[in-house]
């Protein structure tokens, strides 16, 4: 049990207290702890679900991990709806970081919670490039910028994406007020989110210079004024199969591909963990898995 001050929000909770008022002083401590809306809003519903299983007002006091444990197989096998392990392990990490939290703070005196098995996953790791296929993608990007007619946007579009991570919607949304080419670190792209609740994955990323190199002629050849890449999901997505069939590859190359390769050189380059976190604009809590699949991926 923790010898430190309470927060605030534990200071009114009692073992008699109820569930549901338990996890809303829990939700308060989560965002005062700095934690992201997603991560909040998934935590605090998984909570949510064992208190509706258990008996309506039914205390904190009361709650044993038989109760746990049963809410977890009824969950799994009775519900009557599909729960992956996945799902299954993420409310088993949730409940256990809501009791650990109300035990820290001597609101109970035993952590139901803790004995319950936690239950890991080994999701199936992403296909990524190699070094050699990105080499000759590249060179098929390259190839469209000559000629009579030049289709710049194969080589934007690629080279964007192997060099920053970006993601599909961030791409999509990418604008031409997001970019800043006289920055005094070198240029950078800032990806922005209209959302208040997506705010904490807004980052700044450095641009590769043969890309901002390339941006004059392909901004003038397509006049783009406000989205940097004017054109459907789909278009985009054609781009990059094209470049997989040119590039004589059996992957099909796709945005999350190119993410996750990007993430995959910036680990083995040795780039610092948290730097490759910040750069994919990941939580603290996603970023386990996600290093725990470059880790694999590198080996």
């Amino acid at each position: 049990m923790s010898t430190e001050s309470p927060p605030a929000e534990v200071t009114h909770l009692t073992t008699q207290t109820a569930l549901a008022p338990a996890i809303e002083a829990w939700a308060l401590y989560l965002e005062d702890q700095g934690r992201s809306p997603h991560t909040v809003k998934a935590f605090t519903a998984d909570v949510r679900l064992l208190a509706s299983y258990l008996p309506p007002g039914y205390p904190l006091g009361q709650v044993s991990t038989t109760d746990i444990n049963n809410f977890l197989d009824w969950m799994e096998h009775k519900r009557g709806v599909p729960c992956s392990a996945k799902t299954l392990a993420r409310r088993i990490t949730s409940i256990k970081a809501f009791f650990r939290w109300l035990h820290k703070y001597g609101i109970i005196l035993r952590d139901p919670a803790e004995k319950v098995v936690q239950k890991s996953v080994i999701s199936p790791l992403p296909t990524v490039l190699t070094p050699e296929e990105v080499d000759a993608l590249m060179q098929a990007a390259l190839a469209h910028t000559t000629g009579a007619k030049p289709d710049r946007r194969y080589f934007m579009l690629f080279d964007l994406l192997i060099h920053t991570g970006m993601k599909k919607s961030e791409v999509l949304s990418l604008r031409v007020n997001h970019l800043e080419f006289e920055a005094p670190d070198g240029p950078l792209v800032f990806v922005r989110y209209a959302s208040p609740q997506h705010r904490y994955k807004e980052r700044k990323l450095s641009l590769p210079p043969e890309w901002v190199e390339a941006y004059p002629l392909y901004e003038a050849q397509y006049n783009i004024t406000d989205r940097v890449f004017p054109w459907a999901q789909r278009t985009l997505e054609y781009l990059l199969e094209d470049l997989s069939k040119e590039a004589r590859l059996e992957k099909h190359v796709s945005f999350e591909m190119c993410r996750w390769t990007c993430a995959l050189l910036d680990y083995t380059a040795g780039m610092e963990r948290d730097a490759i976190r910040q750069k994919l604009g990941i939580s603290k809590i996603q970023w386990r898995e996600v290093r725990n699949k470059l880790s694999r991926l590198a080996q």
